[in-house]
C-alpha cells in the first residue's frame, strides 16, 4: 500500500519547509508566508499521521503506547495540531517561528531512540483491560503534560521577545502581531500551573506501573540514567510550580526567565538522554 511508503522523511521535509517559511514571514510578504507556511504544516500533519498510523497497525497498539519512537512522533503531531488550531483563530499570531522548531527537534530526536515495543507495555497486554487502561493513562498524562511544558517554554520565550521589543521600541513586520505582555504571562502561568500536576500523575502512574512489575526486564530501574534525569528534571518543575502558587506580584519577566530555565531543563533532559540511551521506553512506559 502507498501508506507504508510514508516514511519520517516525509513530514519532516514538509516541517522543515514550514519552519523556513514561518521565519521568512518576518522579513516581508507575511501573508504569502502564512499561507505557504500553513500549507506545508497541513501536509507534513498529514504525512504525520499516515505514518503513526502504519506504525500502529504493525504493532497492533495504540501509537502512545507502541515505542519511544512513536511516543515522540505522537507529542510532535500533537504541537502541529495545535499550531494549526491556534493559527486558525488568529493567524496573526507567528505562532510558526515558536512551534515548528520544536516539532523538528522532537522528529529528528525519534530517529535516535527505540523503535522496538515498550517492554512493559507487552507484559501489560497480555493482562486484564484495566491494567491496560492505566498504561494509557500513564502515558497520555505525560503527552499533556509535556505539551503543557512545551506551551510554556514557548509563551515564555514569546514574552521575552516582546519584552525586549518594546523596550527598545522595535517594530514588526506588517501582519504580524505577538500578544500583549500580560496576556503572555497570564498564558504562561496557567501552562506551568496545568502542566506539573498531569506530568506528575502521569509520572506516578508510571512508577506505580514499574514497582509493581513482575516481569524482570520490565521492572522499572531507580538507577537508570533516564529515571535520575526525569527525576530531577521533574522536581525542577515542581519548584517553579510551587514557587508561581506561593508567590504574590512577581515580576512577569523573572516568571519567564525561570519559565524558560525549567522547561527548558526538562526537555533538554528527557529528550537529550533518551537519544543518548537509545531507549527512552523506562520512562515512557513507566
Amino acid at each position: 500500500m502507498w501508506m507504508e511508503k510514508v516514511s519520517v522523511f516525509c513530514f519532516l521535509a514538509s516541517y522543515v519547509v514550514a519552519t523556513a517559511f514561518a521565519f521568512l514571514r518576518f522579513r516581508g510578504q507575511s501573508r504569502l508566508n502564512h499561507v505557504l507556511t500553513v500549507a506545508a504544516s497541513v501536509a507534513g500533519l498529514l504525512a504525520h499521521t499516515v505514518y503513526l498510523l502504519v506504525r500502529s497497525r504493525s504493532a497492533h497498539l495504540p501509537p502512545l503506547m507502541a515505542s519511544s519512537h512513536d511516543w515522540l512522533l505522537v507529542l510532535a503531531w500533537v504541537a502541529v495540531l495545535i499550531y494549526l488550531f491556534l493559527t486558525l483563530l488568529d493567524w496573526h499570531l507567528p505562532l510558526g517561528a515558536f512551534v515548528l522548531p520544536v516539532v523538528l527537534v522532537l522528529v529528528i530526536a525519534s530517529r535516535f531512540v527505540s523503535l522496538e515495543p515498550n517492554p512493559l507495555v507487552n507484559a501489560k497486554q497480555l493482562a486484564e483491560q484495566a491494567t491496560r487502561g492505566w498504561v494509557m493513562l500513564h502515558v497520555s498524562m505525560l503527552i499533556f503534560g509535556i505539551a503543557g511544558v512545551i506551551g510554556g517554554l514557548i509563551l515564555a520565550t514569546m514574552y521575552l521577545i516582546q519584552h525586549r521589543r518594546l523596550k527598545h521600541k522595535q517594530g514588526m513586520q506588517e501582519g504580524v502581531a505577538l500578544p500583549s505582555l500580560a496576556r503572555l504571562a497570564r498564558w504562561d502561568w496557567w501552562a506551568v500551573v496545568i502542566s506539573v500536576p498531569t506530568l506528575t500523575l502521569g509520572l506516578a502512574a508510571g512508577v506505580l506501573l514499574g514497582v509493581v512489575e513482575s516481569d524482570a526486564e520490565a521492572r522499572l530501574s531507580f538507577g537508570d540514567p533516564l529515571m535520575i534525569g526525569s527525576g530531577v528534571g521533574w522536581l525542577v518543575m515542581l519548584g517553579l510550580f510551587s514557587w508561581l502558587v506561593s508567590t504574590r506580584r512577581a515580576a512577569a519577566k523573572q516568571v519567564a526567565l525561570l519559565t524558560v530555565w525549567a522547561c527548558g531543563f526538562l526537555l533538554l533532559t528527557i529528550v537529550g538522554l533518551q537519544v543518548l540511551t537509545g531507549s527512552g521506553h523506562k520512562l515512557l512506559a513507566g
